[in-house]
């Protein structure tokens, strides 16, 4: 069963302009993220996909960074209307496909290592396939966001009882708000272009986000404590439209396959490079960085997945198999 985005087909032509739609012979990726490698994941992932798959094939490879071609909620339409043939995303993704939404499931991963074994195992690929044959899209490989992190500017958080009575700015998503409110926290959603002000003018006294992001918009100029708490971990999805990936030749398609599993790998070493610098950076600028143990965590995953965890059963309604799939795989692979 195919999920349906006419809804998308006006904004994404619209979002495209006088770009014509690729021929056979072209692929367009695209992503929201900047286009440099160095310091992007999914730059850096774009790039060594459209390095291998132009280097091993007749293909020729268009990037699209930083958004050029539109959000994420845009860029799924768009590859789902046969308008962009690649595109990254993270967030986007549970929007279209729900079962995804489990990945976000707080404190369900103890460390990137085994998030990747179980989005590169069993589950990720049983995931891939349902997401295929609800959206159209085929799961080439997965890439990494990272963890997100709590910051405040009143005090240190190393257990659940230190965010009673914090106002924390949350993404304006449900799964975030109930996580929040089971820590003790008030969540409260907030557009990201107005969380500077809103930290500035006091109207929350923290926030959540991944090291490299807090870094890189100079959060902790306006955050005085970071607890790396790691309640999320965000993973990017690598998404091909599967009516153009099935008119590729097999040997191109060898090679997109290829392409992508190095491209999601080269994402999460340049994520877990800009986290490993951007700890230590934030560090020399005075913010104080909190390592939870792991019986501080436990404490916090106790609070955090029940309510958040109910309310995916409620909304997934059949999809929250996917919830104990996720838990199972999570199990073994620790093991």
């Amino acid at each position: 069963m195919s999920f349906k985005f006419g809804k998308f087909a006006v904004a994404a032509a619209m979002t495209i302009g006088l770009v014509s739609v690729a021929s056979a012979q072209t692929i367009r990726v695209a992503h929201v993220d900047p286009d440099e490698w160095t310091a992007s994941k999914k730059g850096a992932a774009a790039h060594i996909f459209k390095n291998i798959v132009e280097g091993e094939t007749n293909l020729k490879v268009d990037l699209y960074p930083a958004g050029a071609l539109g959000n994420e909620t845009e860029l799924v339409g768009q590859a789902a209307e046969g308008l962009t043939q690649v595109v990254l995303v993270s967030g986007a993704m549970s929007k279209i496909c729900p079962a995804a939404g489990v990945l976000d499931i707080p404190y369900t991963f103890s460390s990137a290592t085994l998030a990747w074994e179980v989005l590169d195992g069993e589950f990720g690929k049983a995931l891939g396939e349902h997401c295929l044959e609800l959206t159209g899209l085929r799961t080439l490989a997965y890439g990494e966001t990272g963890f997100r992190n709590f910051t405040n500017s009143t005090r240190e958080i190393r257990k659940p009882e230190d965010m009673k009575g914090l106002k924390f700015r949350v993404q304006p998503i449900p799964l975030y708000v109930e996580m929040v409110k089971g820590l003790g926290g008030e969540p409260t959603p907030i557009a990201w272009t107005e969380l500077p002000n809103a930290l500035t003018t006091g109207v929350v006294d923290g926030q959540e986000n991944p090291v490299g992001v807090i870094y890189n918009n100079n959060l902790h100029k306006l955050q005085k404590y970071m607890t790396l708490d790691g309640h999320v971990y965000g993973a990017d999805f690598i998404l091909i439209s599967d009516e153009f990936y099935q008119s590729l030749t097999p040997a191109q398609q060898q090679v997109v396959d290829k392409a992508a599993k190095v491209a999601g790998t080269m994402g999460r070493a340049i994520q877990q490079w800009g986290t490993a610098e951007g700890v230590n950076k934030v560090k020399a600028e005075g913010m104080q960085v909190y390592s939870p143990t792991a019986e501080e965590i436990a404490a916090f995953a106790e609070k955090a997945q029940p309510a958040v965890i109910d309310y995916l059963r409620t909304e997934l309604g059949e999809d929250a198999v996917w919830i104990d799939r996720l838990q199972e795989a999570v199990a073994a692979a620790a093991k």
